[in-house]
């Protein structure tokens, strides 16, 4: 999937704003997550042995989000749905403009809600029918395959086959950068810029890409 610059540069892109987003989500929920549930997998374990309940039922709430954005994603993909990529990216965009208005209306909880469903929705947007797709959300896998990529390059396969793997992991630490920096001015409101580049990018791919079954 990263082979062609199109699909590596629509890849970052989605990576930078998981980032971005996961910045933000991060800063507001004061150590929790909106993307990456690896994190929260763990702040759960962690505070169920803690005996923090509380703090436990928040991190699994945002894991059931995740999973049911991920789940919608992946029966759009595998619908019969024309143009499933660049709908995937409009719906998206129109839940990051949903938290936005929820925050502007002093409804955080909703905002949060609405951030992880389009999180765990961007997952789908690489999705192979039947497969798990590309993690565009997280960044886990994208170092492990690079490092592989890294030892078969030097036992004597390709030189720069790590590359697209390294660029998916700076994008998101670049996108979270931005994303806490734009929180630091303007709180969740900040998601406001997310919402516009997912419809910026469903726009564009609606016009350059063939979504094929």
């Amino acid at each position: 999937m990263l082979e062609s610059r199109r699909n590596l540069a629509l890849a970052c892109a989605l990576s930078a704003m998981a980032g971005y987003v996961d910045g933000i989500g991060y800063l507001h929920l004061g150590g929790l997550f909106v993307s990456f549930m690896s994190g929260n997998s763990t702040r759960l374990g962690v505070t169920l042995a803690e005996g923090h309940w509380q703090h436990a039922l928040e991190a699994l709430e945002l894991i059931v989000l995740f999973v049911a954005g991920a789940a919608a994603g992946s029966l759009i993909v595998l619908s019969a749905l024309a143009h499933r990529q660049p709908l995937l990216l409009l719906i998206e965009a129109w839940l990051l403009t949903a938290a936005a208005v929820a925050y502007a209306y002093g409804l955080s909880n909703a905002a949060v809600a609405a951030i992880v469903l389009a999180m765990g929705l961007e997952n789908a947007v690489f999705q192979l029918e039947g497969g798990a797709g590309l993690g565009l959300t997280y960044v886990t896998g994208a170092l492990v395959k690079a490092g592989q990529l890294i030892a078969a390059a030097l036992t004597g396969g390709a030189g720069w086959a790590w590359l697209p793997n390294l660029l998916l992991w700076a994008a998101l630490v670049a996108g979270a950068l931005a994303g806490g920096l734009a929180y630091g001015w303007i709180n969740l409101a900040a998601i406001w810029f997310a919402a516009a580049a997912a419809f910026a990018l469903s726009a564009l791919v609606a016009t350059t890409a063939k979504w094929t079954h």
